[in-house]
């Protein structure tokens, strides 16, 4: 193929994709792309490499899926999620690490058809089971997004919750990963942390950890609750404004026992 015609057929084709993005964006369409092509919605932030690395073990991503979901029905934990966060209609809500889908479908009814679910992952494989379970649940408030380890590539002011559950653990760059999430919280917006009390490498967050590495990043605690049925908490934080975030080269690491 000539060469002018190639750049025009690749041309095409980003067309055809950002309007996919666009489209699935404004009117809920689940993506419906190859595993690899699963879209980015916001712009790049900082590099993973101009931040320190956590001083602790990162767990590794095994599965998309936390406990059986009837375990985790029978602990009320999207009902104690929503009542704690006062999730309501209208509200766009960000599932960071959305894996199979288990609290995003939950959420879709409770924000309703003016509200919104982003559900981020970083694993297209996941994603894409996740488009068939949207799908077929017919959940048109639900937006698919790809990520990546150090940056959930959120738009600008985009969410009034980011909830990152039962997945803190397997961040392997926390530092990059919550300052490029900052940006994608409106004004007001909160991020709500599920996580177990264990050890990282054993798939839990110390609650001391939890605080000391968002506090380095500028995150502020506003209240931490014990989750009934299970080892688990709540940790809600408010971000730092864009401006106000530590630069990467003074964030101070934490240590598992900090």
């Amino acid at each position: 193929m000539p060469l002018f015609k190639r750049v025009a057929v690749a041309a095409k084709l980003r067309c055809i994709v950002l309007l996919t993005l666009v489209i699935a964006w404004g009117f809920g369409v689940a993506v419906q792309a190859g595993a690899a092509d699963y879209p980015f919605l916001g712009p790049a932030g900082a590099p993973a490499t101009a931040f320190p690395k956590p001083d602790r073990p990162v767990a590794s991503i095994i599965s998309p899926i936390w406990h059986s979901e009837k375990e985790r029905d029978a602990a009320r934990e999207t009902e104690q999620l929503v009542k704690l966060l006062k999730v309501i209609s209208g509200m766009t809500v960000a599932d960071i690490g959305a894996g199979s889908g288990f609290s995003t479908v939950r959420l879709s009814p409770i924000v309703g058809p003016t509200g919104r679910v982003i559900a981020q992952d970083i694993t297209p494989a996941y994603l894409k089971g996740l488009v068939k379970r949207v799908n077929q649940l017919k959940l048109k408030n639900v937006t698919i997004s790809l990520g990546e380890p150090h940056d959930p590539r959120l738009p600008a002011g985009s969410a009034d919750l980011a909830l990152l559950i039962h997945m803190y653990h397997e961040i392997s760059d926390p530092y990059a990963f919550l300052h490029n999430l900052a940006p994608a919280l409106k004004p007001g917006g909160r991020v709500g942390i599920i996580d177990a009390r264990g050890d990282t490498s054993k798939h839990g967050t110390p609650l001391a950890l939890l605080k000391c590495e968002l506090a380095a990043v500028g995150y502020r605690e506003i209240v931490v609750h014990s989750l009934k049925g299970s080892d688990a908490y709540l940790a809600v934080f408010s971000p730092p404004a864009t401006n106000g975030r530590p630069q990467p080269a003074d964030i101070k690491t934490c240590k598992q026992d900090s």
